[in-house]
């Protein structure tokens, strides 16, 4: 029997969108070559974190809207959340920046140099002021993604590396898109894994940098994933000097024991992004295409999964970023 959908890439989008139309009773294949998420997608590179409010900074309103929805949708997938807040800290020498990001974001609270030393104590004497988004949160994306892939096999939803396309076809490829999507780019990111028994971290802390956020976020057992750059190409399968040496500094800023740290992995991924930096659900005539998630795949792939299921199937127009070209 055909499938009523077929979704292709199992990233966290396609991923997500499966689940969604699994779950309202559709019939689901998933095409990807590498029958599931790993190394080979963006998705696998991710922080994790759940921060609309700190993407409210440079992000539209519609980001920060949807992202705060975000974490019921996974914690009802079965998923880790860990909702501690983040921290957002600055070196004396930005502590303008600081100011501004507090202006230009809610749901925070200010933090001295004690009440960050109580928050977390492995960043003491580091800062003396210091911002609490209280109402955020975190994921581990590896485990996330290979949770959600178990659970979608559990309801008979079929992982496929044939290209076969069946039924209403929901393109979720990212940069692979490129093929029917010209208008989209690349952005390079590049992030570090450690491991130190010796610092420990509640939530993830966010360093402000003149060119691009900077944040490491825990993922226990003494692992932090060290993150990310922000660089214009698509074609960078390895990591550059420059940006590990920032990554890494970034890291000893927050707590010099971090150079004792062994590092675990350094990697790069490629995320898909549209000049405004926004999402597209795009009807072409080939396909629903899905995709632009820029930075905010974890944020944003719950809410368009839930827009493409009411599209679908209750003929809802998605309130945000969808376009008719057929």
């Amino acid at each position: 029997m055909s499938p009523d959908f077929t979704v292709l890439g199992s990233g966290v989008v396609g991923l997500c969108v499966a689940s969604e139309l699994s779950r309202r009773g559709q019939s689901v294949t998933v095409c990807d070559p590498a029958l599931g998420p790993g190394p080979q997608g963006c998705s696998w590179w991710a922080g994790g974190m759940l921060a609309p409010d700190c993407e409210g900074e440079s992000a539209e309103p519609p980001v920060i809207r949807h992202g705060r929805k975000a974490a019921d949708w996974w914690r009802a997938r079965g998923a880790e959340v860990t909702q501690m807040g983040s921290v957002v800290v600055a070196l004396s020498r930005d502590h303008a920046e600081l100011t501004r990001f507090a202006q230009r974001t809610e749901n925070h609270r200010a933090l001295t140099a004690d009440a960050l030393t109580d928050l977390e104590p492995h960043l003491s004497g580091r800062f003396p002021h210091a911002l609490h988004m209280t109402l955020e949160s975190h994921i581990n994306p590896r485990q996330t993604l290979s949770g959600l892939r178990d659970a979608l096999q559990a309801e008979d939803v079929h992982f496929t590396a044939d290209t076969t396309r069946q039924g209403q076809v929901i393109d979720c490829r990212g940069l692979a898109a490129k093929d029917s999507l010209p208008d989209l780019r690349g952005v390079k990111g590049e992030m570090v894994i450690l491991h130190t028994p010796d610092i420990v971290l509640a939530r993830p802390v966010r360093l402000l940098h003149p060119r691009y956020p900077l944040y490491i976020v825990p993922r226990g057992d003494g692992v932090f994933m060290l993150g990310a750059t922000q660089i214009e190409r698509e074609d960078g399968a390895r990591a550059s000097v420059r940006s590990v040496l920032e990554l890494l500094s970034a890291a000893y800023a927050l707590n010099p024991a971090f150079a004792e740290a062994e590092i675990l992995e350094i990697g790069t991924g490629a995320r898909p992004a549209f000049a405004d930096n926004m999402p597209r659900i795009r009807h072409l005539p080939d396909a629903l295409h899905v995709n632009g998630l820029f930075r905010h795949g974890y944020l944003l792939a719950p809410a368009l999964a839930q827009m493409v299921g009411a599209l679908l199937l209750d003929g809802t127009t998605p309130e945000d970023w969808y376009e008719d070209h057929r």
